[in-house]
């Protein structure tokens, strides 16, 4: 992934976690289900009262509330595109989920397959972007299967041989929502490039975990949501403003045939894009904290620097303390090849029904998630029951050591 400074200062997790009401409120209860929903900060809360309480009303309008709506989504898609490092903030687009405009964008490339039909998935996704690309098959698409290694990861030189002039576009994860493995996109990009393909990156669960940069990534598309970004649930899409332009997309005759317009079809939930645009603001004042200068996206970069070397550390000794315990763990499962991962870790102990061991610890209040991951070709890949599946661990960057103790000695209990 795209690298940034180290950190210059220790990482302040005391002073983080005191930014997140719903931490102090839930008072014992541990947060390790991230993945499912990541906690918001104070600013964002605010951001979202802010509009419900004094322009809750549509855009578009002369008054001043509709003219305070116009500037809030202007500033939001600003903001958006500086975290994302957007050339240009028409490149962004809002809406409700990743999923929705991830069917949004394989409806558009289903209708321009031509003789370069052939898509490539993965058996490392979440369904919602692989299911969405083989609803295409009516409409001609192939498919080629980008598989993982026994360890987790996906490896260039297996997508290699399933690239050719027919190839249309690869479709897979920056960081998978299950394993926590990475992917270096940047690679992918090139590779598929190299033959006239396109990519297209689903960012959903890399986003709260390290710097995303769609210009060094090179991508060609790429989807986010709010909801594991310390912000409410919306989705936003990024894509180059060629690929957007030239996309097939629905709308009604009265909105212009240009992106952004052309892809936010309906109203969208502008309190919750309020809200990812002040998550985004934390993390510029997170940065600063931790003595970023100049730019507001050199303060991004330096909070995601932080971040990410503060959840290495968060990775290895959450893999210590389940290698002690003796579970089964699916993907990288090596303390020392902890940056190749994300804190999301999939694991099982023999012998216990993980919905068992999930429960054990909920009535310990401690929350992680069990079952399939929305994943049904991992599952199968890891040799697992959809009806059972895993266990999940997803941690960010308020969560502590001390909560990872506590988890240590739940396990030794329930064990």
């Amino acid at each position: 992934m795209t690298a940034t400074s180290a950190p210059t200062k220790p990482f302040p997790v005391d002073a983080v976690r005191a930014q997140f009401p719903a931490l102090a409120q839930a008072g014992p209860f541990i947060f390790f289900d991230n993945a499912a929903g990541a906690q918001v900060p104070q600013g964002v809360f605010d951001a979202v009262n802010t509009h419900l309480l004094h322009h809750n009303v549509q855009r578009g309008g002369r008054y001043r509330q509709s003219v305070a709506v116009d500037r809030s989504m202007a500033d939001a898609r600003e903001t958006v595109a500086l975290f994302l490092n957007a050339e240009n903030p028409a490149e962004v687009s809002f809406g409700m989920n990743a999923t929705s405009f991830i069917r949004l964008v394989s409806l558009g490339i289903g209708q321009m397959l031509g003789e370069r039909n052939e898509i490539v998935v993965t058996d490392l996704d979440h369904d919602a972007n692989i299911a969405t690309w083989l609803a295409l098959e009516p409409l001609g698409a192939k498919f080629a299967w980008w598989r993982m290694r026994d360890d987790g990861k996906l490896y260039l030189e297996d997508l290699q041989p399933l690239l050719n002039e027919r190839t249309r576009l690869v479709a897979f994860t920056a960081a998978s929502h299950a394993l926590g493995t990475l992917v270096d996109v940047r690679s992918v990009a090139d590779a598929a490039h190299g033959v006239g393909a396109d990519v297209f990156v689903d960012c959903v669960h890399y986003g709260p975990h390290g710097l995303i940069d769609v210009q060094a990534w090179d991508c060609d598309y790429l989807v986010c949501s709010g909801y594991k970004t310390f912000s409410p649930h919306m989705g936003f899409l990024w894509g180059k403003l060629e690929k957007l332009r030239a996309l097939p997309t629905f709308r009604e005759d009265f909105i212009p045939n240009e992106p952004p317009f052309k892809i936010e079809v309906g109203t969208f939930v502008y309190e919750n894009v309020a809200g990812m645009a002040a998550a985004i603001h934390y993390l510029e004042g997170l940065g600063e904290t931790l003595g970023a200068t100049g730019s507001r996206r050199q303060a991004i970069a330096t909070a995601m620097a932080a971040i990410q070397a503060y959840e290495r550390e968060l990775s290895a000794r959450c893999l210590d303390v389940l290698h002690r315990r003796g579970a089964v763990i699916y993907g990288l499962a090596d303390p020392e090849r902890a940056s190749e991962r994300v804190p999301t870790i999939c694991f099982n102990f023999p012998g216990l029904a993980p919905g068992t061991v999930a429960q054990a610890l909920a009535d310990r209040d401690i929350g992680i998630r069990d079952g399939h991951m929305f994943a049904p070709r991992l599952m199968a890949r890891l040799g697992l029951e959809m009806a059972s599946g895993a266990m999940r661990l997803s941690l960010v960057h308020y969560n502590s050591a001390a909560e990872i103790e506590r988890f240590d000695a739940a396990l030794g209990e329930i064990l």
